[in-house]
C-alpha cells in the first residue's frame, strides 16, 4: 500500500494503577508541569503530523478523569496489560488502520523524532521499536549481594511507542496465551521480525515519585513560553455607559472610539498579538476599514485566541489593570472575568481584572479618559 493511504493510529495505554509511582490518584491523572501526565502523552501523538488519530484504553473506573480529554475514542482496558492492549486493537477493526503505535500513557515525555523513526521503520517492517544500548555494567544479585556480572553486549532498554502492522499485531494478540512484558514480545512469539530504531534518555517511564520531578524537567525545557503587553488609551465622550472587558456599566460619559472603545479587552487582545509578534489590533482591523466601526470588541479578541491556537499556543493567564478615577471597577470585576473567560475558553482563575487609579494625575486623573494594560503568557510544548 503506497504512503499516502496509510493510516497510523496511536493505541495510548493508560489503564494501569501504577501504584509504585505513588500519590491518591493513578499516575497518569496525577499533575505533571502544570496539566497531567495523559494530557502531556496525548498532546504528543495528537501533535505529530503523521499520526491520525489517538485511542485511549482507560480503566473503567476512571471516567471522571478520561471525561475531559481531547481523544476520539475511549475504550475501557482488561486485568492485564495484554488484556487492555487486546481490547484496544480490538476496537481498532473496521477503522481502516495500517499501522498501529501501542504506547504506555506514563511516557509523557516521547520526542517527536522517536515516534517518527518508529513510523519511517514500519514502511519496510511489520514492527518497530525504540530502544537504547545498555551502558551501565549489569549485575545479577541476591539478598542484598552481588553473585555475578551479565554482559551487556547486544542488550537495549526497550521503550514505547511500539509500532505493527495493524493486522498482524492484531492477529499476534488474538493468537498469544500467557502474559507479555511489551507488544515486541506478543510479536516475536507470533513470529514477526522487530526493527529497533533509536530511542531517547528524554522518553522517561515515570514509574517510582521520583521520576515526576524528572519528567517535569523534560517538559520544561521543551516548552515555548511567550509573554506579551498591551496598552490601550480611549478617551470619553458624550454618552451614558462604558463597555469594559465586555460588561457594559452606566456611566455618565462614553469611551471614543472607532469601535465599541472597549479599552480593557483591547489592551489584553495586544497582549496576545504582541506574545506572538503578530503586532496590534490595528494590523489586523484597520480602524481605516467601516466594517470594524462599532464592532463589538469581542470579535478582535477571539482572532487573537484563535491565531495563538492555530500556532500551537495555550494562553495561559491574563492579567489587565484598567486604570481610570470612575466608575468604580471593583464591583464590576467579578462580571468581567467571566466574561473575558468565556470568550478566550478559559478558568477563570486564570484571568485577573483589576483597577488602579493614578491619584487624579494625568489625564486619566483628570477623568478624560480610561487606560488599560495587559499581560498574557502563551505555552507551546
Amino acid at each position: 500500500m503506497s504512503e499516502q493511504h496509510q493510516k497510523t493510529i496511536a493505541l495510548i495505554v493508560a489503564a494501569g494503577r501504577g501504584t509504585r509511582a505513588g500519590g491518591a490518584l493513578p499516575k497518569q491523572w496525577q499533575p505533571l508541569a502544570g496539566r497531567r501526565v495523559a494530557d502531556w502523552t496525548l498532546e504528543a501523538f495528537r501533535n505529530h503530523p503523521k499520526v491520525d488519530e489517538s485511542l485511549l484504553v482507560v480503566h473503567p473506573d476512571d471516567a471522571q478523569f478520561y471525561d475531559s480529554l481531547d481523544v476520539k475514542t475511549v475504550v475501557h482496558g482488561g486485568a492485564t496489560r495484554d488484556a487492555s492492549v487486546r481490547a484496544g486493537l480490538e476496537a481498532l477493526v473496521g477503522t481502516g488502520a495500517t499501522n498501529v503505535l501501542v504506547h504506555d500513557v506514563a511516557r509523557a515525555t516521547v520526542p517527536s523524532h522517536v515516534i517518527s523513526g518508529v513510523i519511517e521503520a514500519l514502511k519496510a517492517s511489520k514492527a518497530a521499536a525504540p530502544a537504547l544500548a545498555v551502558s551501565d555494567a549489569l549485575w545479577r544479585g541476591e539478598n542484598g549481594q552481588v553473585t555475578g556480572t551479565q554482559d551487556r553486549a547486544d542488550l537495549f532498554r526497550a521503550q514505547t511507542p511500539q509500532g505493527f502492522d495493524f493486522e498482524s499485531i492484531l492477529a499476534a494478540h488474538r493468537s498469544f496465551d500467557g502474559q507479555a512484558a511489551d507488544d515486541v514480545e506478543v510479536a516475536r512469539a507470533a513470529g514477526i521480525e522487530v526493527a529497533i530504531t533509536e530511542g531517547d534518555e528524554a522518553n522517561l517511564k515515570i514509574t517510582t515519585p521520583g521520576d515526576f520531578a524528572r519528567a517535569e524537567r523534560i517538559l520544561r525545557g521543551k516548552m515555548d513560553i511567550r509573554l506579551g503587553n498591551g496598552f490601550d488609551v480611549h478617551a470619553f465622550e458624550d454618552g451614558d455607559h462604558v463597555v469594559l472587558c465586555g460588561v457594559s456599566i452606566p456611566h455618565n460619559k462614553a469611551l471614543k472610539g472607532h469601535s465599541d472603545a472597549d479599552v480593557g479587552m483591547h489592551a489584553v487582545t495586544d497582549a496576545i498579538y504582541g506574545a506572538l509578534a503578530e503586532g496590534d489590533i490595528g494590523r489586523h482591523f484597520p480602524p481605516s476599514e467601516m466594517e470594524w466601526k462599532d464592532a463589538d470588541s469581542a470579535i478582535f479578541l477571539k482572532h487573537a485566541v484563535e491565531l495563538a491556537a492555530s500556532k500551537g499556543f495555550k494562553i495561559s493567564n491574563i492579567d489587565c489593570t484598567l486604570i481610570c478615577e470612575r466608575p468604580k471597577i471593583g464591583p464590576n470585576a467579578a462580571k468581567m472575568i467571566t466574561r473575558m473567560a468565556e470568550l478566550m475558553g478559559m478558568e477563570e482563575d486564570r484571568v485577573s481584572i483589576k483597577a488602579t487609579t493614578s491619584e487624579r494625575l494625568g489625564f486619566t486623573g483628570r477623568e478624560e479618559g480610561i487606560a488599560a494594560l495587559a499581560t498574557a503568557t502563551l505555552v507551546k510544548s
